[in-house]
């Protein structure tokens, strides 16, 4: 019943913040789906990261809906920050996103248990 109510209590929390984002569209361009980045995608700011094993694009793109909407939360404190997806990859057993922050032109990548996605309409 308490881990009921934590979870309970931590979603509330969640859509709260949610609610008093201003959470602009959605791109039309400059992301990457449905195929690895590549440099040139890193050097326009399309994607934050590349997979390389032996200087050779490794990542294979997970099948998510890019962009789209999401909130990063950081391990260990909880924070929660909002972001966009704007790739997403794997590697074996790793699966990573690739973000940029809003209100910031700030790019990052997390792991994908490390976002909490909320899909392609504006969160209200």
């Amino acid at each position: 019943m308490r881990l009921l109510l934590l979870a309970i209590l931590a979603m509330t929390s969640t859509l709260a913040v949610a609610e008093t984002i201003a959470w602009p569209d959605l791109p039309d361009t400059c992301f990457v789906s449905g195929r690895s980045a590549t440099n040139q995608d890193v050097d326009n700011g399309c994607a934050a990261f590349l997979i390389n094993v032996k200087g050779k694009a490794a990542g294979t793109p997970i099948k998510l809906e890019i962009p789209q909407y999401a909130m990063h939360v950081e391990e260990g404190t909880g924070k929660e920050t909002p972001v966009i997806i704007i790739q997403a990859e794997e590697n074996g057993d790793i699966k990573a996103v690739g973000y940029k922050e809003l209100g910031t032109e700030q790019l990052g990548a997390a792991l994908l248990k490390e976002v909490r996605l909320l899909g392609t309409k504006k969160p209200s």
